[in-house]
């Protein structure tokens, strides 16, 4: 997407400009838009070929969409080290000797996200905006909805079955007219249908975008934007808070290890500073409440975070089903990490499809 979405590729730019003004002797090249609609038939390779040619040493792409491309461009470039973010190469033992993958456990800040959601609801009308369906984006969806009902059950004391959680996918990371869903048409059928708070998934802030509108005109409706660390700029009076990739950690580690030769391939899944979530320096998952959160609901987000951070709350344990009933994670069972990445479906108790069509 382009470099100013306020999401995922935003995210990776400001963070790469950072980094650049932290290392001396860093120089920071970029192509965005590297999508089907803004460049038809343009490949990964074809863009991979292009930075080469202005001299990049190491290459991050950062879509799931590039697996494939970013694996043959490192076979063609064997001398120029790849990081894919997001795939899972490394893990399989697919990737070439110079490439690696790298990716934050944004399983956390989408619980945070679900237990803000649930909080602030008053009607348990949950609604969720999603991109293109994989791995990734069920476990996200997954993760959203566990946060929502143990914040739902636990904290607000809401009988788990008045929880209502649903998804709706556009079919891509944001709206290509004519191929996707509009997301702007999906989040006001959310509206209309009752939801009182839009989890977004997608690059682009349509959720918060149109439940600022909503509440202009006199409903109670909330979202959660997600990727960018200042996404809740734009609507703050309706913005729960934002979950957030933060690339600098991945990022310096990444290029020190690579400028003092000690670079090797890794599957690298970082997760927050517990310490300190919101740290640019350590963080690699962040969360930042919006003011939209009432105090009180800030207090008991406060009190959950607590608990993931210490290890005293893994909501990843079972008895967990899967969407069709069968077993995900069997009674006292805690998911390892594999359970976790590779997600089949979404869970039992979340409305929406599980596969593309």
């Amino acid at each position: 997407g382009p470099i100013n979405d306020g999401g995922w590729s935003q995210a990776h730019y400001e963070a790469a400009k950072y980094v650049e003004a932290k290392l001396p002797g860093t120089k920071f090249i970029y192509v965005d838009k590297v999508n089907p609609a803004d460049r038809p038939n343009v490949t990964v390779e074809q863009v991979v070929d292009e930075l080469v040619a202005q001299g990049a040493q190491l290459i991050i792409t950062n879509s799931d969409d590039f697996k494939d491309g970013t694996r043959q461009a490192a076979q063609n470039h064997p001398d120029v080290i790849f990081i894919h973010a997001s795939g899972d190469d490394v893990l399989t033992g697919r990737n070439p000797p110079n490439l690696g993958n790298t990716m934050g456990r944004m399983e956390y800040g989408k619980m945070i996200a679900g237990c803000a959601a649930a909080l602030q609801s008053e009607t348990g009308r949950i609604s969720y905006l999603g991109p293109l369906i994989n791995d990734e984006t069920r476990r996200l969806v997954n993760a959203s909805y566990l946060g929502a009902r143990h914040c739902w059950t636990e904290l607000k004391g809401q009988p788990a079955d008045s929880l209502h959680f649903n998804v709706t996918w556009i079919g891509f990371w944001f709206n290509i007219p004519g191929v996707t869903l509009d997301p702007t048409q999906v989040a006001n059928d959310f509206i209309n249908a009752g939801s009182d708070v839009l989890i977004s998934g997608i690059d682009t802030t349509e959720a918060l975008v149109e439940a600022n509108k909503a509440s202009q005109a006199g409903k109670r409706v909330f979202a959660i934007p997600y990727d960018f660390k200042g996404a809740c700029d734009s609507a703050p009076d309706v913005c729960l808070g934002v979950p957030y990739f933060n690339w600098v950690p991945a990022y310096t580690r990444i290029l020190t290890a690579a400028r003092q030769g000690t670079w090797q391939p890794e599957w690298e899944w970082f997760g927050p500073d517990w310490s300190d979530i919101n740290n640019v320096e350590t963080s690699g998952i962040g969360f930042v409440t919006g003011p939209a959160l009432t105090p009180e609901n800030q207090a008991q987000l406060d009190s959950f975070i607590a608990q993931l951070a210490d290890g005293s709350l893994n909501l990843y344990t079972g008895p967990l089903n899967y969407q069709d009933g069968t077993p995900y994670l069997a009674e006292g069972e805690v998911a390892d990490d594999q359970k976790i990445w590779y997600t089949t479906q979404l869970l039992e108790g979340i409305e929406g499809q599980s596969a593309p069509q």
